[in-house]
């Protein structure tokens, strides 16, 4: 396997080291075990369709862009008079 360098701000790698050193990882092991974990913008959209899928099938739920627009709405709106006053 090919090494890649990465620049990065002291700070951003020096926490890394130390969350990968708690986990008695070298920093190269735990960013390639994050690497690995981590869900790319397509799987992340690949997931939340199958999501979707299931649910249509399971209880025939598919909200349209119309109903989306609603529900984000209103749950702004709940957020907004949950946020500490």
């Amino acid at each position: 396997m090919a090494d890649a360098n990465v620049r990065i701000p002291a700070e951003a790698r020096d926490r890394l080291a130390e969350v990968a050193a708690a986990e008695h990882l070298s920093l190269r092991a735990y960013l390639a075990r994050l690497a690995e974990t981590v869900l790319t913008p397509s799987e992340r959209a690949e997931r939340a369709e199958q999501a979707r899928r299931q649910l249509s099938a399971w209880n025939g739920y598919d909200p349209d862009a119309v109903d989306n627009k609603a529900l984000d709405a209103e749950l702004d709106r709940r957020l907004a008079q949950a946020e500490p006053r």
